[in-house]
């Protein structure tokens, strides 16, 4: 809670007689509360395999819109917040691999600004509220750069874009932007305590907005009461951003994978599918759930496709654990897709490996299981397609997506946040173009008519992976207990 005094620690072993033991106690207010900056940049300096040279990077700036004197909305750079975990614009960074110094650089104190939106933060300031070993206004950069490369031979200074590089004319300098985006993005991949707690708390405050949600859906009469009744609750608890647009679709607007109008009344429309989430100190979360207007399944179509998304995504929820190839399971999503759209009389005509081969399932499932969730909402990872073998999966539904499995890292880590969010949808263009596919023998297409006021239905959840298994961070309810909230 705030003001608290408490200390902070994580420890974790084994005790003389070989049992384990963890022990985590939290603090806010006091330096063992801060964002792990300078942990982050040595991990970045370790990945980089670099005993010298100098990292600079630079916040987001402060910007208008075009032809207006308003602001844009502020975003920070995520990268800059990796190493600094500064939400401010208008700063800058450097990290010296060799001394081990990590120093921001903050803009000088402008009197008009204080006077208008309040003041800038100074270097006093930066250095109680966040991990760095100095804080300097902007005017001393240059110099400092300077300073450093006249200790070096061949200085060189890795930036992660070619034109972000900083405001110095010195030819004897070097650029490197060609190497720290990948170490960074290998570092992201796999997140610390202090990112899993945040994106925790993100996930706690999309749970109560969804939870707010089902218990006003009865009474809620558009879309965009949904989506205000999102919004208001995670603002309310100190959340005043998404980490994406709000999609509250109805009816059929939930075959529209990002359909973020939200605009529509709900009149007589059987399900809302509401995929948002809460962002928490620049972390993100991702949090689908699809629900009817009342206690109940309005229709024994829309209770029978939950049905099929819930096992698809409870069995492949269950598979999560390190070492495990995540592009597996999104094949699981489809064969289970499969044997439960066969059964249903949706599919017909073959086996489930025959159907898997046609594709015929992407017709209803076109997205991937899921994706990296951290400082994005699709978060990084070294190599951003999906892994796959041209002769395991030749002809198998693989989409190019953010999955937490890549050629370099083609099995899930422990320290991996990942979505895990299979779907099924009726959506009336992707049908219209599989009846022109030889994929059509396998869609018995007057059934699929019953099913088109359903829209669709995505049950999403964000995951940690453990060595043994995983951690659910998204308490948001579902299922029976979705339906119980409801009132």
């Amino acid at each position: 809670m705030a003001g608290s005094n408490t200390l902070s620690s994580s420890e974790h072993g084994d005790d003389p007689r070989g049992h384990s033991y963890s022990i985590h106690i939290q603090t806010r207010g006091t330096t063992l509360d801060k964002y792990p900056a300078k942990q982050h940049a040595r991990n970045v300096a370790r990945q980089l395999g670099l005993t010298d040279g100098l990292i600079y990077l630079m916040s987001q700036s402060t910007r208008t819109l075009e032809d207006s004197d308003q602001p844009q909305p502020f975003r920070q750079r995520r990268y800059f917040f990796y190493l600094s975990g500064v939400d401010e614009p208008d700063c800058h960074l450097t990290f010296d691999i060799k001394s081990d110094i990590l120093t921001l650089y903050v803009p000088h104190y402008d009197l008009r600004k204080a006077i208008w939106v309040g003041p800038t933060l100074r270097p006093s300031e930066a250095m109680m509220r966040y991990d760095l070993n100095a804080a300097k206004t902007y005017d001393e950069l240059s110099k400092n750069i300077r300073t450093w490369a006249s200790k070096r031979m061949s200085p060189v200074i890795y930036i992660l874009h070619e034109g972000q590089k900083p405001n110095i004319n010195a030819h004897f300098l070097a650029f490197n932007h060609e190497d720290l985006l990948p170490a960074m993005d290998a570092c992201r991949e796999i997140k610390d305590e202090h990112e899993i707690d945040l994106i925790r708390r993100a996930n706690e405050i999309s749970a109560s907005a969804h939870i707010e949600v089902l218990l006003g859906i009865r009474n809620m009469q558009n879309e965009a009461e949904i989506h205000g009744k999102f919004l208001d609750t995670c603002v309310s608890q100190g959340a005043r951003n998404q980490s994406y647009e709000i999609i509250a679709a109805s009816g059929e607007n939930a075959a529209i994978l990002h359909y973020t109008k939200n605009n529509e009344p709900l009149d007589d429309r059987q399900l809302v599918c509401l995929d948002a989430g809460a962002e928490w100190n620049c972390y993100a979360s991702d949090v689908t759930r699809t629900f009817p207007r009342r206690p109940y399944w309005p229709s024994c179509e829309s209770a029978n496709i939950y049905s099929v998304v819930q096992r698809m995504q409870e069995e492949c929820i269950n598979g999560l654990k390190e070492g495990v190839r995540y592009l597996d399971l999104h094949i699981l999503a489809h064969r289970i897709a499969i044997e439960e759209l066969l059964s249903l009389g949706i599919l017909k005509g073959g086996s489930t490996e025959e159907i898997l081969q046609s594709g015929a399932s992407l017709v209803f499932f076109p997205h991937g299981l899921g994706h990296h969730v951290g400082l994005e909402v699709h978060d990084v990872s070294p190599t951003p397609l999906m892994a796959f073998s041209l002769d395991k999966y030749k002809g198998l539904p693989l989409l190019s997506c953010r999955p937490p499995c890549t050629l370099s890292a083609p099995y899930l880590k422990a320290g991996m946040v990942v979505t895990v969010e299979p779907g099924i949808y009726f959506s009336r263009p992707a049908l219209k173009d599989a009846r022109r596919k030889p994929l059509s023998k396998y869609i018995d297409m007057d059934v699929v008519q019953k099913y088109i006021p359903v829209g669709g239905v995505r049950i999403e959840d964000d995951i940690l992976v453990t060595r043994d298994g995983f951690e659910n961070l998204t308490k948001a309810p579902k299922g029976r207990e979705m339906l119980k909230t409801i009132r």
